[in-house]
């Protein structure tokens, strides 16, 4: 009876050693299978990052261009209206640029200006004031003056602006 009783927890042991190899394997096949699903989920990311990555440059690049764009127009706008006579109107535009310009030249290494073309422009922010009281007297040579500053403006940025390379 003690070897009936034996054997019969061999047999337990047995079946528990085949129940664990079992739940081994089905573990082993589960981290397999996850690990197989990472590496596809990875595969499909690193591309879309790459691309979304180049995307975000491309999106700065065109911001600095449009912001560069917009300080030209808002001056050539002042220019324009202070030659038609419509001097308020000139003034605001004016007052505009002037400002624009100033916050654009201290947002630093983000500034769409290089350094040199920071330098080239200061004197034409040193004008802000005589340039403002003209257009507010409605004088005749406020026109002159803002055309003169749109050209300096052409000149120092360029009319095909490409902004500065990062590295």
């Amino acid at each position: 009876m003690n070897e009936d009783k034996e054997r019969q927890s061999d047999a337990n042991a047995e079946t528990k050693t085949i129940g664990d190899v079992k739940r081994n394997e089905r573990t082993r096949r589960i981290a397999i299978y996850a690990g197989v699903l990472l590496a596809a989920f990875l595969l499909g990311l690193v591309p879309m990052w790459l691309t979304a990555r180049e995307r975000a440059k491309e999106l700065g690049a065109a911001q600095t261009v449009l912001r560069v764009s917009r300080l030209q127009n808002t001056l050539a706008n002042a220019a324009v209206d202070a030659r038609r006579g419509e001097y308020e109107p000139a003034r605001q535009s004016a007052s505009e640029f002037f400002t624009d310009l100033r916050e654009e030249m201290e947002r630093g290494q983000n500034s769409a200006f290089t350094q040199t073309q920071q330098e080239n422009l200061r004197p034409l922010l040193a004008g802000r004031d005589d340039t403002i009281t003209l257009l507010a007297r409605s004088d005749a040579a406020s026109g002159e003056r803002l055309a003169g500053l749109h050209t300096a403006f052409r000149q120092t940025v360029g009319d095909n602006f490409a902004p500065q390379s990062t590295p």
